[in-house]
This record gives C-alpha cells, structure tokens and sequence, in this order.
C-alpha cells in the first residue's frame, strides 16, 4: 500500500506573488514522479505560468536537469525558483 508523505513547496519573487503564498504543504504518494507532482501544482495556480520558465532545487540541491528523472520516496522540501540574473 502506497504511504502518503508531504513535499514542502517554497516560492519566491514571482512565484510568490503569483500563488500569494510563500510556502504550502503538498502530500503525494511514494514513488510519485517529481515531475507530476510540478505539473499538478502549475496546473492548481496557473497565474504561474509554465513550469519550463522555473528552475526547481530539491531539498537545497539545484535539479540541473530539471525534475523529470526524479522519483519521492521522502518528504522533502521543494524551492521553485523564478528567472533571475544577476553579475
């Protein structure tokens, strides 16, 4: 049987603003593609926008290749990071 655990979302600047939170808890079943649990929450708060306009850090850890090979087996913490640039 599948164990639900939660994945703590954490939203900055844009993000922020767009779903006038800073964080929310999102519980999902073991072994969940990370990518769909993104896909569901962009599809809950479509003021965001595309997910392709984010890059997504995993428990502090960038995710350079983006979250389509990532599976939760964990609660875990997810920062969604808008565009920025900086020098």
């Amino acid at each position: 049987m599948p164990t639900k655990v939660h994945l703590r979302i954490l939203l900055f600047a844009t993000a922020r603003e767009a779903v006038g939170r800073d964080e929310i808890d999102v519980p999902f079943e073991t072994g969940v593609a990370l990518r769909d649990v993104i896909g569901s929450f962009f599809a809950d708060h479509p003021r965001l926008g595309s997910p392709r306009q984010y890059r997504f850090a995993l428990d502090g850890d960038l995710l350079e290749k983006g979250p389509a090979s990532v599976r939760l087996v964990r609660s875990g913490e997810l920062a969604i990071l808008p565009p920025y640039s900086g020098g």
